[in-house]
């Protein structure tokens, strides 16, 4: 989606605050012994008591309002009855919709008691998703994105999962320009152009280099197995840098 006027960009940056609340709150009960399935309920409740709905469920007809996946699932995670241990690592991934409109945003979470290895796992995901965010500026190259991204876990001795991408996002959950490489992609020739929505979404890892399915139709695992984080903001391409839009309310 190209954002054409000022009502498109409010309504954008509404939805993407109800997502972004919507994580923070998951976030904030996120404790050993809940249940996915109870994690999940909370943030359906924000995103209802907002007036969104869950664009996966909406969507795809995911069994769930969010997805939450924990340790050796990457991604897609279906809430259930999986109850949080200490020392869990767990994705939360929140997207909406609400007035036509959608938003998406992710973090990954290291459950007390934390393991330093994981610690630091999530803070680099954090730094690597800001260096692919600090590359976005209208009439700049897209591959600038992951070819950061990259020379990041490169250095630092991480590897990206490479089937995993971030994407267009506005009028649909996922929409044009398509697929966003969050690493190095020679083929990637395409611009970012002024108003340009999109995702930035790196599954930076100890090791894993794909995402695999599994015994259910949604969740996804690495491969090889091993610790992977995502973290994901929803964003408008300005002259100025990157608009983000997943926010909560009271960040800047």
């Amino acid at each position: 989606m190209i954002v054409e006027n000022e009502d498109e960009l409010l309504k954008l940056k509404e939805i993407g605050r109800i997502c972004a609340n919507a994580m923070q709150v998951m976030a904030a009960a996120l404790e050993p012994g809940i249940t996915t399935e109870e994690l999940d309920r909370i943030g359906r409740k924000v995103l209802e008591d907002a007036g969104a709905r869950s664009a996966p469920e909406f969507c795809y007809q995911f069994p769930g309002a969010t997805c939450i996946s924990v340790n050796e699932e990457v991604a897609h995670g279906i809430p259930g009855s999986r109850i949080i241990r200490p020392g869990d690592l767990v994705n939360i991934d929140v997207s909406a919709e609400k007035d036509g409109f959608f938003s998406d945003t992710g973090a990954s979470f290291s459950v007390p008691p934390h393991k330093p290895k994981m610690e630091k796992l999530c803070r680099d995901g954090k730094r690597a998703l800001w260096i692919g965010l600090n590359q976005i500026k209208a009439g700049e190259p897209l591959a600038k994105i992951g070819q950061a991204i990259g020379a990041f876990a490169v250095k630092n001795r991480y590897t990206l999962v490479a089937n995993l991408a971030s994407h267009g996002v506005g009028r649909s959950l996922h929409e044009e320009p398509g697929e966003l490489s969050t690493w190095p992609d020679p083929s990637e020739k395409r611009m970012m152009s002024e108003g340009l929505v999109f995702t930035v979404e790196p599954f930076l890892s100890l090791g894993a280099t794909w995402a695999e399915g599994g015994d259910d139709a949604w969740t996804l695992y690495s491969d090889p197995q091993a610790p992977t984080v995502q973290y994901e903001h929803t964003v408008v391409a300005t002259r100025n840098g990157p608009l983000i839009l997943t926010l909560p309310d009271g960040a800047s």
